[in-house]
């Protein structure tokens, strides 16, 4: 099966373990970003993952490029122009310091990028699914409209489309978020998102203090209807997340298919190695699940035991096989040598 995914790779740039930026003469290097993570999660189930995106030609570009190869991740359509590869800073968090992002992608080659440089219609051509999510048409004006021509190309060719909302207020504010976002919907069958996401992308807020650490799913279920009801959404998902501090967090969710609600079991993810790349690990199971299991029960399952495996890998990639995946949500969770 045949999935695409449109956004940017990332040059990740991180202190050595929980040092803070100031502390530190030198990066460990980290390739990432939302859409390639979810792409290189698909590789590692075994799907045909392609990514879609902008890249420089120069070395760096190609050591993007690289990495996704590494895991298996189909680059055919990775356009190779531009000046720049898109840079973030990520300092890891501990305890109740929480972890923190600083970004240094303006100007970025996928940016920059026309619509010239993608035939989009080839690209969905045989496709199962595309995926993309809010970062990327919150990039520029010019990524908003390339996520626009890409989600009209797969709806031609029979294409599910998710999204992942993923709401960044170091990229744009609410009200551009959902000026851009809200008309974008009409194309999408599967939305993802939590509650943070859902209320400033799209302006639905849950029943619940998720602030206050309340993520019972009651005040969850008037929003997933009304949102299905409002979008003509096929799925409607959202993570409930549980933070007790930096390295500590609950972790469960819950898929409504217009009919039925389920909710997953819950983890206890302590501790956290690294957060990052979390949500997109939760999407990438997301995909697998629906593409090749018989209930959206058994599919959510998947996809949240995928991600609270991710929590316990370095770097933004969620590296485990079906198999693992499939362990862990079975109840194998006790940590065990494997000899």
């Amino acid at each position: 099966m045949k999935v695409v995914t449109l956004g940017e790779i990332m040059l990740r740039l991180s202190p050595e373990g929980n040092h803070r930026f100031v502390q530190v003469d030198n990066f460990d290097v980290i390739w990432g970003g939302g859409e390639a993570n979810v792409a290189v999660s698909c590789a590692n189930y075994g799907l045909d993952a392609y990514f879609v995106s902008k890249l420089p030609k120069h070395e760096i570009g190609q050591a993007a490029v690289n990495a996704l190869r590494r895991y298996g991740v189909h680059t055919d359509h990775i356009a190779r122009g531009g000046d720049r590869v898109g840079i973030y800073y990520c300092e890891t968090g501990a305890s109740m310091r929480p972890s923190k992002v600083i970004y240094d992608r303006a100007n970025s080659a996928i940016a920059e990028a026309d619509p010239e440089d993608f035939d989009f219609d080839a690209i969905m051509e045989g496709a199962d699914w595309f995926h993309w999510s809010g970062i990327t048409p919150a990039i520029s004006d010019k990524a908003a409209e390339l996520t626009r021509l890409a989600c009209e190309a797969a709806k031609r060719h029979g294409v599910t489309v998710s999204v992942d909302l993923n709401f960044r207020k170091k990229l744009w504010s609410k009200e551009k978020a959902q000026s851009i976002m809200r008309p974008l919907m009409q194309y999408v069958d599967v939305c993802i998102g939590n509650e943070e996401d859902a209320e400033l992308c799209l302006g639905f807020k849950p029943d619940a203090d998720v602030e206050g650490g309340e993520t019972n799913a009651e005040g969850y279920k008037g929003i997933f209807k009304a949102m299905a009801k409002e979008f003509d959404f096929k799925y409607v998902i959202s993570t409930l997340r549980e933070s007790f501090s930096a390295t500590h967090n609950g972790w469960k969710a819950m898929i409504y298919n217009g009919e039925e609600f389920y909710e997953s079991k819950r983890y206890d993810i302590n501790p956290i190695i690294d957060r990052v790349g979390g949500g997109d690990s939760f999407s990438g199971g997301v995909i697998y699940g629906l593409l090749t299991m018989p209930t959206q029960g058994e599919a959510l399952e998947f996809a949240v035991a995928a991600s609270a495996l991710k929590h316990t890998i370095p770097g933004d990639f969620n590296l485990v096989t079906v198999d693992e995946v499939k362990a862990l949500a079975g109840g194998n969770a006790n940590g065990r040598v494997q000899r």
